[in-house]
């Protein structure tokens, strides 16, 4: 059976004018900035004039813990996004854009896939409107002016062994994660130990989708502690006077991204943190802007809902004040049979015992969603290789957990393969059932609230940190960011801090590696396992398979 290549169907997309797609909105051509033809930024004028509309119903699109299968969360949200559009309701999808360092190296593109893709996908997969390159100049200007203080007298008598803030760039490359600076005599300055991570981790990252508008997102950027004193003071962003040129260079890049399914529904795609590092979620602006334009908002959190559900719920909302009306979780029945025990070589081959065995990691994240107070549905992302009986186990598993899962497929049919998963949603959002709260409260401990998530999210017995971290959170929690959230940087493929642990297992540990106090954002990052935050590219990277061919297209980017 031969399928057409993702970027094969995008290239055949009846694409219209950018201004067309704003119009849907009701959003005139003034305040569309146009990249090309097919996509553009809406301007901050024009979101601050409807902030006084009501706001439609936030929809989450979260997932099971990643396989080597594929799951298809974002081709999930794009495809239920169109498919409420096809049912009579007006539907905005918000997703976040995509980071160059997995697309050349082993996880590419997030524009979805087949007949559910956002467009244009080859652009949005690689430099897209520029937002990546402005974040991670702001960032590096700030690195760059920390040193050139230092090296012009000092002033502000920072310690260079307490410089906290690294350098960023938006690719994988393990060389760079722990490195020495200046050498080479007095005039390249003082040496010193420092490193970077990829653009997707930065604090700038975070901000920028946290924020509501530029002065707050200078405001965020003067927060950000970049170093300490040898009394252990700390020195900000302020201090350096980086933060309003940090602000010129991403004023563009704090604009929403407008682009367009495959049929023709709007889409806003616009930042992009990692979920196993960062908080994993599209801005805060444009949801919020979606929300006053649209019925219904569909956005997506990256990973399994261990991590970016609970950061959604746990951080973003809490940040910005959202409600979710419902979340539907992904789940294949290739990666239950994964989660089951089955070779990625064997999954085309019916084995309805290991669905049912593979069953309760999807059950974990029920279970963990419904916490929070939000009702649940799973979609089950056809594959062609399902069988009825293996779809049937997991509808059965599902529903003795209190839910309904539902066949999906708008992969291969667009809205019309996922219109049961739509109507569904509609019910759940309208039924007023939703009593959305995070899981645990702004005055709680630093560690309660680490220990909380590690136990009531990924089921663990315990969480060990040196007491150097402990004293560091009680230090933090003194000099008064104690209400902030925390933010778990682990591996996306486990409940536990153990890739290869599938399943649904308990009795594990959560080593915490290391903490970080992202002030801007608002935020703990709590570093947990063998976690990094710069990658390193795989041993055959998808850089090696990428090229223009003889009539001019991208190959290998998906």
């Amino acid at each position: 059976m031969s399928f057409k290549s993702d970027i094969q169907i995008a290239r055949e997309a009846q694409k219209k004018p950018i201004m067309e797609i704003g119009d849907k909105l009701g959003i005139p051509a003034a305040h569309l900035l146009p990249y090309g033809h097919d996509k553009a930024k809406v301007s901050q004028d024009f979101i601050n004039s409807i902030q006084d509309r009501p706001d439609g119903k936030l929809i989450l699109v979260t997932a099971i813990n990643p396989t080597p299968a594929g799951e298809g969360k974002t081709t999930t949200t794009v495809g239920l996004g169109d498919g409420l559009n096809r049912i009579g309701k007006k539907a905005v999808i918000c997703i976040r854009e995509a980071s160059l360092g997995p697309n050349f190296g082993m996880k590419g593109g997030a524009a979805g896939g087949g007949y559910a893709q956002v467009v244009p996908m080859e652009e949005m997969n690689l430099h897209f409107t520029g937002d990546f390159h402005a974040i991670t100049s702001a960032h590096n200007l700030l690195s760059a002016m920390i040193d050139n203080h230092i090296y012009w007298g000092n002033s502000l008598q920072i310690d260079e062994r307490r410089v906290v803030w690294r350098r960023v760039m938006d690719m994988n490359d393990r060389a760079l994660r722990d490195i020495v600076t200046s050498l080479g005599g007095v005039s390249n300055g003082f040496p010193r130990q420092t490193g970077f991570d990829i653009t997707v981790a930065s604090e700038v990252m975070a901000i920028l989708c946290l924020a509501k508008n530029l002065d707050d997102l200078q405001k965020r950027l003067g927060d950000i502690v970049v170093a300490y004193t040898r009394d252990k003071t700390p020195i900000y962003c302020r201090d350096i006077k980086a933060d309003g040129a940090m602000t010129v260079l991403l004023k563009d890049a704090m604009q929403p991204n407008l682009v367009q399914t495959l049929e023709n529904n709007p889409a806003f795609v616009h930042g992009g943190p990692f979920a196993n590092i960062a908080h994993g979620c599209n801005s805060v602006i444009a949801t919020t802007t979606a929300l006053k334009l649209g019925d219904y908002v569909v956005t997506e959190a990256g990973f399994g809902a261990d991590l970016g559900a609970e950061k959604f719920f746990d951080i973003k909302c809490r940040k910005a004040n959202l409600k979710p009306a419902a979340a539907v979780i992904v789940a294949t029945v290739r990666a239950m049979k994964m989660n089951g025990g089955v070779a990625k070589a064997d999954l085309g081959s019916e084995n309805v015992d290991a669905v049912k065995k593979g069953c309760p990691n999807l059950g974990r994240h029920i279970a963990n969603v419904k916490s929070f107070g939000v009702p649940v549905v799973v979609a089950i992302n056809h594959f062609y290789s399902d069988t009825d009986a293996e779809v049937e186990a997991v509808k059965a598993y599902v529903a003795q957990q209190g839910a309904e899962a539902i066949l999906c497929k708008h992969w291969a049919n667009g809205s019309a393969g996922i219109e049961d998963l739509a109507k569904k949603v509609v019910q759940l959002a309208e039924s007023g059932s939703a009593h959305f709260a995070p899981i645990y409260p702004d005055d709680m401990g630093l560690f309660q609230k680490i220990e909380t998530i590690a136990k009531r999210i990924y089921h663990a017995d315990a969480v060990i940190a040196d007491k150097s971290i402990r004293d560091q959170l009680k230090a933090w929690e003194a000099a008064g960011y104690g209400h902030f959230p925390v933010c778990m940087a682990k591996t996306q493929y486990s409940f536990s801090t153990d890739p290869n642990l599938r399943g649904a297992p308990t009795g594990h540990t959560v080593p915490v590696r290391e903490v970080r106090l992202s002030a801007g954002a608002g935020f703990i990052v709590v570093i947990c396992g063998e976690i990094m935050t710069m990658p390193g590219l795989p041993k055959a990277p998808a850089a090696e398979t990428i090229r223009i061919s003889d009539e001019g297209f991208v190959e290998g980017l998906f």
